[in-house]
């Protein structure tokens, strides 16, 4: 009887054998990404254990399922008559859109203070978050990271400084523009981790 006493690398040999269906290069692709994924997540969470990070991860059956079915090879892709040389399924949004809704909405609200801009900067606050939350690109920790920095912490704060009565001038000013910092770091974050 064979032990291991790698669980991680189990765990991938488990993805790669369930997809093996898949393109080489798209299997490979997709064993980088969940090995950079956990060994991220292991830094970023040392109490953790490893059995919990991959259980976070879910079933290796069902990710190499969702892969499938994204490069057009999965049953769902079948059954809706893609056959296997069908291109992979892509997002039906740009990942770039919503990041430029959510960076974007704090300048037009400062370019344009009076009516329409602080509306038309909410609405695209509000749909570039629902954009990324719809998104294939990022997983479901790194939407709600996104959202809570782009979205929810700007109008948080935003909105404290308005009640407070804080009278416009410098300071307002250096509060706008280290939250525009903020929502550009935090774009590009999610820019350079997006998946294919």
């Amino acid at each position: 009887m064979k032990t291991t006493a790698d669980p991680v690398r189990d765990y991938l040999s488990a993805v790669e054998r369930e997809g093996s269906a898949l393109p080489a290069d798209r299997r490979q692709e997709l064993l980088a990404d969940l090995a950079e994924h956990i060994e991220v997540t292991r830094a970023e969470r040392p109490e953790a254990s490893i059995g919990e990070i991959l259980a976070e991860l879910g079933d290796p059956r069902t990710i190499a399922a969702t892969a499938l079915a994204e490069a057009g090879n999965g049953v769902a892709g079948a059954s809706a008559g893609s056959g296997a040389g069908a291109p992979a399924r892509r997002g039906k949004v740009h990942p770039l859109v919503p990041l430029l809704m959510l960076t974007l909405s704090l300048p037009f609200m400062m370019v344009f203070p009076d009516l329409p801009g602080p509306l038309f900067g909410v609405v695209l606050r509000v749909t570039g978050a629902v954009l990324l939350c719809t998104s294939v690109h990022w997983t479901a920790v790194q939407k709600t990271t996104g959202v809570l920095l782009t979205a929810v912490l700007p109008s948080a704060v935003i909105a404290t400084w308005n009640l407070s009565g804080a009278p416009a001038g410098t300071p307002s000013l250096v509060a706008n523009l280290i939250t525009l910092v903020l929502l550009t770091g935090v774009a590009a974050w999610l820019w350079r981790i997006r998946r294919p």
